[in-house]
């Protein structure tokens, strides 16, 4: 079988990975980034269904390989743009799910056409494995391959175009697929490869650009679509990359006055801003500064100018530093030296080039410097030490309110993350960071229990005498000391506060006379919580609170995790009343997203297998085996999701550890798979449950080494370049995924021995698994964290060979194991 003959396989297996990526980087600007699980849910949900159909007509597909191939290729290439164009258009609003169960069926209706592309691209596939079945290692070459380069390709072309022009590019990867399969039909071969190819050319180039750029659908809850409906409001520049869509905004007939926890006391106003947007939501401004200090004088009236009363002519560190809004404020108080740390370098490259004269140049200035890095990696790596650490507010407070973050892992406000901060302090130091301001509070009491468990775990006896807290009518700031509060800070505190009507909330010695002065609130929650966090009671306060507020961890960072099912009922009741508001709907959404994947997973996967069932075993072996590959599916997508969410903190970025760690698994998985039947004859000994049975115990010494090695690498690597970390990644992921990849195809082959009946219901069953852990994976591990799902996963993997062997078989391989030799 020549190379040329598997070329379209890798290019259909490309465009159907490459495809997977990019939705969640539309998706995310469509709506917001809890859609990516769901994405993998549904690309999964394809892969079955395909499976099941391929099962169900084999003979009339291959018989017609060519021509079945070329269809479903291009038909993956008109549904990878009908199908998000369709999805984008669907008046499917996710914050309305709680209270509007029609939103449920428009999210059935988002299921059914994103589903589409990818039972068409996974057809392909599945065809060239019937096709060839006596060539299974050479198609799982060109598959792995091309899934691989689909992936990791998807993240560098979306360096170089939007991601409405990369959609098309990836579905006239479809009918290139077409084409090329079309030459090998036995009529009209090269007028069908023409006219495919003609048509990869037109949805490349002569596609309409409306009909695959999300901004014009974009959710009308983000901030970009509620400041495009001012009048005369304009964009006047867009940049993209896989960071994220920015959109710069200006508003001349109702300028941006943007500017959190700003003083009721102020007097100034603002200079003028151009407003940007990341993804349509998150916001940080631009600022037109003239080089006059005196001008920015209504920063000194923010919350977050409290620690510069404290601290003089401080050299200091910005973690996100956004449109430079700190950076001003910095220069504004007298700062020595500025280090702010930006991750997207578009951003950096707006302020300092694009819109320099606009902003003054502030970060060209010689006491400002600009580092491209992410803040956690760049904290854990410098060696310069600060008197001030400053976290500013970059994300908005509708995100914020609407609970839209509450799947977004977040490595910024851990335990671990505030360690690293406090590491690069002097030893007079302060943290400060601003954060919204919810009631009853959520954000700022869990910012606090994580800080006082960052500080106990430095040794700190006394964490309250290191913490400070004050509000505004809509912010927060909290101050993280190294070094107790003295008399003399405490004093400057409440000077502050006062000249400026802000609310202290906690500061070493204050009294309940103290608080709840200016923004009255009907309970001093921010108080009363602070108390009770650095009391004997903390266990008792968190777990009796209506929001979640235990500390986030690396090993769950979920930090604007709010969520309490005991809590929902009382909301709910409340909902006419605002109580809808207090509810995390990112949660909400995905448990309803998990019940709607079970359903079509079932009616899609296992309904059509039911149709054309034949005679089958008994039924204590079907149990058993459809038992086994339950498991497989649920462990494989356990591990893969857990490290997807773990290496987001060594790589950077949602889409970067989406898109690498799917290629590891996936290719060396393959590789895995290919390899199977060699590691049964070299270990098993003909054996497939012996083969299965040594595989899952080297996943389970693996899974528990990654466990208590991760860590430490990501702490010693966090510095290396991008390109590096990407290729170590891949190495870490490649042993284990190699053995995650052989039970499949040995259990596969051992029950296809005993009753081939079972084949396709094994692949069903499997594939409804894999549906489900996907999202499973992500609910499990804002529960138990990731160590708690890799646990869960490879309990799985242990207990599958009994399954497939059943007691007496499995007792007798046991044997074998701890008596190879007979005796």
């Amino acid at each position: 079988m020549r190379a040329g003959c598997l070329l379209p396989v890798g290019l259909i297996s490309a465009a159907t990975l490459s495809y997977e990526v990019l939705l969640m980087r539309l998706f995310s600007i469509v709506q917001w980034q809890y859609f990516a699980y769901m994405i993998i849910s549904i690309a999964l949900l394809g892969f079955g269904a395909s499976g099941s159909f391929v099962a169900l007509a084999r003979r009339p597909l291959v018989e017609r390989y060519p021509a079945a191939f070329a269809a479903s290729a291009a038909l993956f290439g008109i549904t990878a743009v009908a199908s998000f164009a369709g999805a984008e258009r669907l008046p499917f609003n996710p914050l309305e799910i709680v209270w509007n169960p029609g939103q449920l069926g428009w999210l059935a209706a988002s299921y059914a056409l994103l589903f589409l592309p990818f039972f068409f691209g996974a057809t392909c596939i599945g065809l060239a494995f019937s096709r060839h079945p006596d060539r299974i290692g050479r198609v799982y070459a060109f598959d792995l391959v091309g899934a691989g380069a689909g992936a990791l390709g998807t993240v560098g072309l979306l360096f170089l175009v939007f991601p409405s022009v990369a959609l098309r590019l990836i579905a006239a990867l479809g009918f290139v697929a077409a084409a090329l399969s079309a030459t090998g039909m036995a009529r009209h071969r090269w007028l069908a490869a023409g006219s495919l190819g003609l048509a990869a050319a037109a949805i490349a180039v002569w596609l309409p650009p409306s009909w695959t750029a999300p901004d014009p659908h974009m959710s009308q809850y983000k901030g970009l679509r509620m400041a495009l409906e001012v009048p005369n409001a304009r964009v006047v520049e867009e940049r993209s990359s896989p960071l994220g869509l920015l959109t710069i905004v200006e508003s001349p007939t109702v300028p941006f006055r943007h500017v959190p926890g700003l003083s009721l006391a102020n007097t100034q106003e603002p200079l003028a801003q151009l407003a940007v947007f990341t993804d349509g939501e998150s916001i940080t401004t631009i600022t037109a500064y003239d080089g006059a200090p005196a001008t920015l004088a209504y920063l000194d009236r923010t919350t977050a100018a409290l620690p510069y009363r404290i601290l003089e002519r401080p050299r200091m560190l910005i973690l996100g530093a956004g449109g430079g809004e700190q950076v001003l404020l910095a220069l504004r108080a007298g700062a020595d030296t500025v280090d702010a740390v930006e991750v997207n370098p578009q951003m950096i490259d707006l302020v300092r080039n694009r819109f320099a004269d606009f902003a003054g140049g502030i970060f060209s200035r010689p006491n400002v410097h600009v580092h491209l890095a992410e803040a956690r990696a760049f904290a854990a790596t410098t060696d310069e030490r600060y008197d001030l650490i400053q976290m500013p507010l970059l994300d908005s407070f509708s995100a914020a309110a609407a609970g839209v973050q509450s799947m977004h892992e977040n490595y910024t406000y851990t335990v671990e993350a505030l360690r690293d901060y406090l590491t690069v302090l002097k030893p007079e130091g302060v943290i400060a960071i601003t954060r919204w301001l919810r009631v009853p509070p959520r954000d700022i009491l869990k910012l606090f229990a994580t800080a006082t468990a960052a500080l106990e775990a430095d040794g700190v006896a006394e964490p309250g005498t290191h913490l400070a807290l004050i509000r505004s009518w809509n912010t927060a700031t909290l101050l993280v000391a190294k070094a107790p509060f003295i008399g003399e800070d405490v004093a400057a505190i409440r000077r502050f506060a006062a000249e400026n009507f802000f609310d202290i909330s906690w500061a070493p010695g204050i009294s309940t006379s103290d608080v709840n002065r200016y923004n009255q609130l009907d309970q001093e929650y921010l108080y009363e919580g602070a108390l009770a966090l650095l009391g004997p009671g903390r266990a008792g306060f968190t777990e009796r609170y209506k929001f979640d507020i235990s500390p986030a961890t690396d090993n769950r960072p979920y930090f604007f995790d709010f969520f309490r099912w005991r809590a929902l009922p009382e909301l709910l009741t409340l909902r006419t009343q605002g109580g809808a508001a207090m509810l995390d709907w990112g949660y909400l959404i995905l448990v309803t997203t998990l019940v709607q994947a079970a359903v079509l997973s079932a009616v899609l996967i296992l309904f059509p297998l039911w149709l054309r069932r034949r005679a089958p075993p008994r039924a204590e072996r079907r149990l058993r085996f459809g038992l086994y590959f339950l498991a497989l599916g649920l462990a494989f997508l356990f591990i893969e999701i857990a490290f997807v969410q773990r290496f987001l903190l060594f790589l950077g970025h949602p889409l970067y550890a989406v898109a690498v760690v799917l290629a590891g698994f996936l290719a060396f998985a393959g590789l895995g798979s290919a390899i199977a039947a060699r590691w049964m004859a070299a270990v098993g000994r003909g054996s497939a449950v012996r083969g299965i049975t040594l595989a899952v115990v080297v996943i389970a010494l693996l899974a528990a080494t990654y466990l208590l090695a991760l860590p430490l690498i990501f702490e010693r690597l966090l510095a290396l370049p991008d390109a590096a970390k990407i290729a170590i990644t891949l190495l870490l992921i490649a042993p284990l995924a190699v053995f995650m990849g052989m039970p499949f195809p040995l259990g596969l082959g051992y029950v296809g021995a005993r009753s081939e009946a079972l084949i396709p219901w094994a692949w069903g069953i499997n594939g409804c698994a894999s549906v489900l852990s996907a999202i499973l994976a992500a609910l499990l591990a804002m529960h138990v964290g990731f160590t708690g799902v890799v646990t869960i996963a490879t309990i799985l993997y242990l207990v599958a060979p009994a399954l497939l062997a059943g007691p007496l078989d499995a007792a007798l391989l046991a044997k074998r194991i701890s008596d190879p030799q007979g005796s």
